[in-house]
């Protein structure tokens, strides 16, 4: 895959997280072409921030890493998806996933 083919939109493209062994899906976040290319030659997941405009390694702070497995593109070249040995959880919140509420629920954590 060619990054020129990718599609990004206002800079950014919509990265999908998966665990490698479970296929559960841990997160949503976005990339730009910046943080792309820093996951590729680390070999660990980056994103940009929209709120804090900056890139950042997922467990930079919080030691729950995201190492690569492998990085798959959309038909429409619009997204990517990041299929990654996820250590400890992946949401800021401590749940293993970001998606752990069901749309209805009470919960507000």
């Amino acid at each position: 895959m060619e990054l020129s083919k990718l599609k990004f939109k206002d800079g950014i493209i919509p990265v999908v997280t998966q665990e490698v062994k479970t296929k559960e899906v841990l997160m949503l976040a976005y990339a730009n072409e910046e943080a792309l290319k820093r996951t590729i030659e680390t070999g660990y997941a980056h994103y940009w921030s929209r709120s804090r405009k900056k890139i950042w390694m997922k467990g930079e702070s919080s030691g729950n890493t995201q190492r690569i497995v492998e990085i798959r593109v959309d038909c429409d070249y619009d997204s990517l998806l990041y299929i990654v040995e996820q250590r400890g959880n992946a949401c800021h919140t401590g749940n293993r996933s970001c998606f752990f509420r069901r749309l209805g629920d009470e919960d507000s954590r």
